[in-house]
């Protein structure tokens, strides 16, 4: 059975449902990060709770603490993290751009990293990383990449095009965990024709799905979902198209509209951790003295522990007294209101009323300025 299958379409958005071995995923479908085998403060039945299908795990982060060989033996990391659905794992190729500061080599054999955990120097190449991911159990594991910052020079471009292609190559047949799908990865930046080159590269190697990587990675947002709009139009129809790390709402229905089924970023919980929560009237600063008497719920549409339980008020009062409890409710509350609005963009998809679905959501989204 294919990996993916395409159920309803309205201009360019989709809805579809990824297949994978612990069950299926509607699209589309924002994926929380839990990176290290955890999405912060947040345990696995509060996810499935909340609506969330599918986490991410990271390859380079669990490769070192506690190491992908001890999870492999105590079953897996399904087992490991107590979630019985589906999980992506990244390979390592996001921390190319993300630790570049601790990068020491990269050539056409893979990437030495310095660990961020003891400071030694770690080899990273693709047949490491399948043999990671393999250990890890993951229902889709991610081919290793290189991901460029904004604003480098073309040649810099085309050198991570070249040699994600070169290395794709190499994963492509490696061995896999039962039912492990595998996802390659688009780099060109905002250049049309190299992204045109990459997918033209990687899409003959039929891989089961395929990422649009090295954008939001500090380019202005017109431009980037611009240049989406192109990277979708050259991947398959029929397989699944994941836009790696973007999580904001706005960003969310952007990047829908363009074609995009799966999507991951760590702003709903990094939000949390500043006190910040997500709604319709902005983004609401719970720092801010204004919260002090205010009993209303965070967002009174909501349905999360926290907005059916707890008034804005004692949020504040949770986080200016740095007190836990107030950022498991604020994680609770983001990831339910960025997955209750994939989850509205689906239906409007499939009721053939994207568009004004959009219009609708984008105008409630900014009628009121963020708050810092």
């Amino acid at each position: 059975m294919s990996a993916f299958t395409l159920t309803a379409q309205d201009g360019d958005a989709r809805a579809g449902v990824v297949h994978t071995a612990h069950g299926d995923v509607q699209t589309p479908a924002f994926m929380p990060v839990g990176t290290k085998g955890t999405v912060k403060t947040v345990d696995p039945d509060e996810l499935r709770a909340l609506g969330a299908q599918i986490v991410l795990g990271n390859s380079y982060h669990l490769r070192f603490r506690p190491g992908d060989d001890l999870i492999a033996e105590l079953g897996g990391l399904h087992e490991f993290m107590a979630w019985d659905g589906p999980i992506l794992t990244d390979s390592g190729g996001f921390q190319v751009f993300s630790l570049r500061d601790t990068l020491l080599a990269s050539d056409d054999d893979g990437v030495t990293f310095r660990s961020v955990y003891d400071g030694a120097p770690a080899r990273f190449t693709p047949e490491l990383v399948a043999a990671i991911q393999r250990n890890l159990g993951s229902d889709i594991a991610m081919c290793l990449d290189i991901c460029p910052p904004a604003g480098v020079p073309r040649h810099e471009l085309e050198e991570a095009v070249r040699r994600t292609t070169v290395w794709a190559k190499r994963q492509r047949d490696l061995p896999r965990a039962p039912g492990q799908l595998r996802f390659a990865i688009s780099q060109g930046g905002l250049d049309t024709e190299l992204r045109r080159r990459s997918s033209g590269e990687l899409v003959p190697l039929d891989f089961d799905g395929y990422a649009i990587g090295g954008l939001s990675v500090g380019e202005e947002r017109g431009p980037m979902f611009d240049e989406t709009s192109h990277a979708a139009s050259f991947l398959p129809v029929d397989k699944p198209r994941y836009f790696m790390g973007i999580g904001d709402p706005e960003g969310v229905i952007e990047v829908i509209a363009r074609g995009v089924d799966m999507f991951d970023c760590v702003l709903p919980t990094r939000t949390a951790r500043t006190g910040s929560a997500l709604t319709f009237e902005g983004r609401l600063n719970l720092r801010n003295a204004r919260f002090a008497r205010d009993q209303a719920p965070l967002d009174p549409g909501c349905g999360c522990p926290a907005c059916t339980r707890f008034s804005r008020a004692y949020i504040r009062h949770l986080v200016n007294q740095q007190e836990i409890l107030g950022i498991r409710l604020l994680s609770l509350h983001n990831l339910r209101f960025v997955i209750d609005l994939v989850r509205e963009a689906r239906q409007a998809i499939e009721r053939g009323a994207f568009e004004s679905w959009r219009d609708d959501a984008l105008s409630r989204l900014t009628r009121q300025p963020v708050e810092s």
